[in-house]
């Protein structure tokens, strides 16, 4: 094999310099102004990779875990053929990440082809182990079995093939899928050898030959029988070729072996179809699998599905804690768990959970002290994401060293590395984790806390652990009684009354969350162990602690009294603004409608067609996915009607006033639902709605109908909706949504009844911890979204990146940006977080959206809204959400709202003594006369 890669790789550089040289029949002399231009082409981009290079190697000696740095500087080194350095590359990649199958198989290739004398060849076999130890890939192991049979000819070479041969088979021999592939080329291997021990035509084989020629005949028949027994694809075929090989019937035992191990794969079918049909990463049909052969109990079968998954979801902390669990509490086999857990923590190196659980599983098989505190040191490096996970990885290890002391003697060696470790936990947590995350990740001193309780009940050390508590204290948690009762549970069983008592004193002092808790149990010791003095001075003190304490909550209800007072007058304020600035409004369009009816005199004519058209409609009364009378639409308007005549200053205040009269209203129809979108914050000063709109919703199918909703003077109202005629088209017009018209985000939201689905959402982005996803905020308004990939691009495959905008398309400053996996975003959290971008320091963490707040009285803000409905009246109509912005003293009145007239709600409080009056239902021509004689 390397004789023949040697062959075609001069092969290639003879063609290579031919064609250099050029060809005197082609007129090669003739071209040397174009072999310069290109030569000079290749040193340009010779020199562009040479920098590239160095710049690469200069950013992994900043940072040696950048993943995607380490994949680029291999890529161009092997193009450059820069092989020296390619090795130390992928020397240094594989020492700190298991490689893929396809970066191994590339690096082997290139060893082969280089590797021709037998000490080189060793150092190929040795580079096969480091590769079949990082994943089970079946590829790997086939390459690996026939390189060894490169070097039958060595010493021990022919047993050494078979080692490779059963080792790949213990491997990955039961693959459903690719485990075939390896049974055909152990039993080409052995006829192979087969054919040679055959005697020469014509001769008599003496009886050693004929000894093996049958021991040979046995190991085929062997592999024949084995692999009859595991469910495998085209095994059809491989019954059908032993029964055409054997000279001898097949026995019945085997007959049986091979349909029992049929019938399996009939069961395993259906999960490799689901596999081979589903698009990477496909857990969820793995995690299918993995249940079916746990199921199933097969141990090896398990582990292989599982070391399945892995390979192509390396990536994902949840798999390999899955994984390490099932090899902790199962198998229980030393090297196989702990290289398991090994290639967990290379993979996901962020996960604090994966190293507790491989400093407990070398614990668990005894492994030397110096391994467990070296591979301590490497969690510490690896770059966890949180300041909890610092907290965490310490304790785990401060827990194994506990358990490595024995407390019967009075000092020891591993008493004394206990403490330390305690002692430098305390300091890494205040310096180095605490300069990194603007805080400790453990504000209730946790570490101490344990610290303190291993010198008082192990040690017998109380003034160690008193000077602990006392640091303790002094960090900010005097005043948290639960603190303090730790301390004192601590004294009550490993001190002395009368630090118990001390230390009671200054809780009571000291306590201003539960000051009545730390005062009881003041109380309470004293009444069983203190003297009368005793308990006249906890007595008092506690009352004087408790009157302070009720005296300063009075205060403070006091203020937020005055505070709410506060906030109800101005609410009143606004209130009677408001209602005087309606006033004023309708006085003006009263004052008009006398006006026309002096021109007209046709004054109850014109206030009896006012008072047929409705003027509210209710909400819960329509169908829409909003009020109902924002889903009327009015047609032949202001300006909309074709048959009207160009408007004149004279005409517009009359077809304003009698537009709403002469045009019939358009509801939307329900049934409708299915092949209708909503379509909303579309700019008010668009020009022929359903013409815009049309063209751009005709790509997703053909439109039925869009009726754009308007004001009572005929003005846009920025939503609309669009009926189509299919309802595939009406779900392909969903992914327009958020596409920019005329400068503002459009929104596309399915026509839904909120009032039949009133917890139906149309918010389409997770609002949960996504660890692949960024949260960037602090960019400049002016910062577009390739600027933003650019910069996020560097450290990892950038699949989305969102800017945050206002309802009318302008910039918040906020992004986020969706990584290929947690690995690439955690990288770029560490990277980017306090980076500055054009004078603007941005903050990067993992997107955690808090959850929203939900009112504090739903039914009180339900009922309001219920109560008070908008008026269709008016210049502009009320907003969407002005009833959102009610004053909450309003909102929690006791007794109901008074029944909405006109437009007006009758709010009057009832006394206990009158109950509020049913105000009498006015005509508009009523209405109108109350506010002239104003």
């Amino acid at each position: 094999m390397a004789a023949a890669g040697a062959e075609a790789a001069a092969a290639a550089a003879e063609e290579e310099k031919r064609l250099s040289e050029g060809d005197p029949e082609s007129g090669g002399d003739s071209d040397d102004d174009a072999d310069s231009d290109s030569s000079g082409d290749g040193e340009d981009e010779e020199k562009e990779n040479e920098a590239e290079i160095q710049r690469l190697e200069e950013q992994l000696s900043i940072n040696a875990f950048d993943y995607n740095c380490h994949l680029d500087l291999i890529k161009l080194l092997r193009q450059e053929g820069e092989l020296v350095k390619l090795r130390r590359a992928r020397q240094k990649m594989s020492e700190l990440f298991p490689l893929t199958e396809e970066i191994w198989l590339d690096w082997l290739k290139d060893e082969i082809k280089m590797a021709s004398e037998s000490s080189e060849r060793e150092k190929v076999y040795e580079l096969f182990e480091r590769a079949v130890r990082d994943y089970i890939c079946p590829e790997i192991w086939l390459e690996y079995a026939q390189y060894s049979i490169g070097g039958i000819g060595q010493e021990g070479g022919i047993e050494r093939v078979r080692s490779v041969f059963e080792r790949a088979l213990t491997a990955v021999g039961l693959h459903v899928t690719k485990g075939t592939a390896l049974w055909e080329a152990y039993r080409e291997f052995e006829n192979a050898i087969l054919e040679t021990a055959q005697p020469a035509p014509g001769s008599v084989p003496s009886p050693e030959q004929q000894q093996m020629l049958c021991s040979q005949l046995e190991k085929i028949h062997t592999l024949f029988r084995r692999q009859l027994g595991i469910p495998l694809l085209d095994m059809e075929a491989s019954y059908a070729e032993y029964e055409e090989w054997s000279e001898e019937p097949i026995p019945e035992t085997i007959i049986k072996n091979y349909k029992r191990a049929l019938q399996q794969l009939e069961k395993c079918k259906p999960y490799e179809e689901a596999l081979l049909s589903a698009e990477t990463p496909k857990l969820a049909e793995y995690q299918a699998y993995i249940d079916f052969e746990v199921k199933a109990g097969d141990p090896a079968r398990i582990q292989l599905i599982y070391e399945r998954a892995l390979a192509e979801n390396c990536l994902v902390p949840d798999l390999w804690a899955r994984y390490n669990q099932y090899l902790d509490r199962q198998l229980k086999v030393k090297d196989l768990v702990l290289s398991a857990h090994d290639r967990a923590v290379r993979n996901c190196p962020w996960t604090v959970g994966l190293w507790i659980r491989y400093l407990l599983a070398m614990e668990r098989h005894r492994v030397d002290h110096s391994v467990i505190s070296e591979m301590f040191e490497k969690a510490l490096n690896a770059g966890f994401i949180q300041a909890t996970d610092y907290v965490e990885i310490w304790q785990a290890y401060l827990d194994y060293l506990r358990r490595r002391v024995d407390f019967t003697q009075d000092s020891s060696k591993e008493l004394e590395e206990l403490r330390s470790a305690f002692a430098r936990a305390v300091e890494y947590l205040k310096q180095e984790v605490e300069e990194r995350f603007s805080e400790s990740g453990d504000p209730s001193c946790t570490i101490m806390q344990n610290w303190a309780r291993v010198e008082a009940r192990l040690c017998n050390n109380m003034q160690k652990a008193r000077e602990l508590w006392d640091n303790i204290m002094t960090k900010g948690n005097a005043k948290y009684a639960n603190m303090w009762l730790e301390y004192y549970n601590l004294e009550r069983a490993h001190g002395d009354t009368q630090h118990c008592r001390k230390a009671l004193h200054r809780a009571v002092q000291c306590t201003s969350d539960y000051p009545e808790h730390v005062c009881e149990v003041l109380l309470t010791l004293e009444r069983i162990e203190g003297t009368l003095e005793d308990w006249d001075a906890a007595v008092q003190k506690t009352e004087n602690r408790l009157a302070r304490v009720n005296e300063q909550r009075a205060k403070a209800a006091e203020k937020e009294a005055a505070l709410a007072k506060q906030e109800e007058e101005k609410a009143e304020q606004r209130k009677q603004a408001r209602a005087e600035k309606k006033a004023s409004k309708k006085a003006k369009r009263a004052r008009a409608g006398d006006k026309r009816r002096a021109d007209d005199d046709d004054d109850e004519g014109e206030w009896g067609q006012e008072e047929e058209q409705p003027s509210k409609r209710h909400k819960g009364d329509g169908d829409g996915t909003l009020l109902e009378e924002d889903m009327e639409v009015e047609t032949g308007l202001f300006g909309r009607s074709g048959s009207e005549k160009p408007d004149h200053p004279g005409n517009q205040k009359e077809k304003a006033s009698t537009s709403r009269k002469d045009i019939p209203k358009v509801s939307h129809d329900s049934s409708k639902d299915s092949v209708t979108v909503f379509v909303s914050n579309l700019s008010y000063n668009m020009a022929d709605p359903e013409v815009k709109l049309k063209e751009l919703f005709e790509s997703c199918g053909a439109v039925a109908e869009i009726r754009p909703v308007f004001s009572n003077k005929g003005t846009f109202r920025g939503y609309c909706y669009v009926e189509f005629k299919e309802e595939q088209a009406a779900l392909q017009a969903l992914g327009l949504d958020r596409k920019v018209v005329e400068g503002r985000p459009m929104f596309v939201s399915p026509c839904v009844d909120k009032n039949k689905n009133p917890d139906f959402k149309v918010f389409r982005y997770s609002t949960t911890l996504e660890k692949h996803k960024l949260f960037i905020s602090g960019l400049p308004f002016s910062c577009t979204k390739e600027e933003l990939e650019d910069l996020c691009k560097a450290h990892g495959k950038v699949k989305d990146i969102r800017l945050v905008t206002n309802r009318a398309g302008k910039p918040k400053g906020l992004a986020y940006v969706e990584y290929e996996n947690e690995a690439e975003a955690s990288q770029a959290v560490l990277k980017m977080d306090g980076l500055t971008v054009r004078e603007h320091v941005i903050k990067v963490a993992i997107s955690n959206p808090p959850l929203r707040k939900l009112p504090d009285r739903p039914e009180a803000a339900r009922a309001a809204q219920l109560a008070v409905p908008r008026q269709l009246h008016g210049a502009r109509g009320k907003g969407r959400t002005q009833l959102s912005l009610m004053p909450r003293a309003l909102q929690r009145q006791s007794n109901p709202l008074g029944k909405a007239e006109n437009g007006m709600v009758q709010n009057s409080p009832a006394t206990p003594s009158q109950a509020p009056e049913e105000p009498r239902k006015m005509s508009n021509a009523d209405f109108a006369k109350m506010l002239l004689k104003k």
